[in-house]
């Protein structure tokens, strides 16, 4: 007995619906007439044509998305890296302008006082605490630098050399409470002697005393280096009058000094590297 073999009615219905189709796309441009049928199978396929295009559109601006991102966040990192390159060059020519600044601070301070020589030096050390009252420079006795040498910087007195080594000085700053100045009023002529004081210092200040009870000393006075010292020449700067108040006894007042250095941030210096003969000046007058 022979079994004939059937396809199922679904099956065939699916495959002329496909065949259709195919028939209906391949035509389609070439005609400018359809059937009815292709009509009816117009209605059914347009639709889930949209759909399909739809849904590939999708997939396809998800994709786009997703490669959108992607190239962001490597124009983001090239950013980044850009942004700290720039930050870095800034912080660089920061670096150079307070640097040139500095160094242009030390020309007219070297054209101010140009009686007398001086090298340039840095400072390479200083005490323990937030102030430049005893500091090394990075020049020494094989430079020709000696003890008891002036130091400059800012806009006048730093302090003096008090210990050398070939390749290196020791420096006692004018605000420290070991070194006293022999001083006066440039106004005035009054004279006094400018001291460090360790309870002035963390200010910043210093203070000038034995001045006359009659001397004539006002705020805003400048002291300078008086002719009686046998360190520091005469006439170089030390600081502005602050306050001023009588002792005591009655006999003398003091005034508080403002240094015109900024013991503070020191990094370069000049050292007068001629120690200073009080003769030699008396001579010169």
């Amino acid at each position: 007995m022979k079994h004939s073999f059937k396809i199922p009615n679904k099956y065939l219905l699916l495959f002329l619906t496909i065949l259709l189709v195919l028939v209906l796309v391949a035509t389609f441009g070439k005609r400018n007439n359809i059937s009815f049928i292709e009509k009816g199978l117009g209605y059914v396929v347009i639709p889930v044509q949209k759909s399909f295009s739809s849904v590939g559109d999708w997939v396809i601006d998800q994709i786009g998305f997703v490669k959108n991102i992607k190239d962001l966040e490597k124009q983001n990192t090239k950013l980044l890296k850009k942004v700290d390159e720039l930050s870095y060059e800034n912080k660089i020519l920061q670096q150079y302008k307070d640097e040139n600044n500095r160094l242009r601070n030390l020309l007219k301070l070297d054209k101010k006082y140009a009686d007398y020589p001086k090298i340039g030096a840095e400072i390479i050390g200083k005490d323990p605490g937030n102030w430049y009252n005893v500091f090394l420079i990075d020049k020494g006795s094989n430079q020709g630098l000696e003890v008891d040498m002036v130091v400059l910087s800012g806009n006048g007195l730093a302090g003096h050399i008090i210990e050398t080594a070939p390749n290196y000085s020791k420096v006692l700053s004018a605000i420290d409470d070991r070194n006293a100045v022999s001083s006066k009023v440039l106004r005035t002529g009054d004279l006094g002697v400018v001291k460090g004081d360790i309870t002035l210092m963390n200010d910043g200040l210093c203070k000038m005393e034995y001045i006359d009870a009659e001397a004539d000393i006002i705020k805003g006075d400048e002291i300078v280096t008086s002719n009686l010292s046998d360190i520091y020449p005469p006439g170089i700067m030390i600081g502005i009058v602050k306050e001023i108040e009588i002792e005591s006894h009655g006999l003398t007042k003091y005034a508080l000094i403002e240094p015109v250095v900024d013991f503070r941030h020191l990094e370069e210096v000049l050292v007068i590297n001629k120690k200073w003969n009080k003769k030699d000046g008396e001579s010169k007058e």
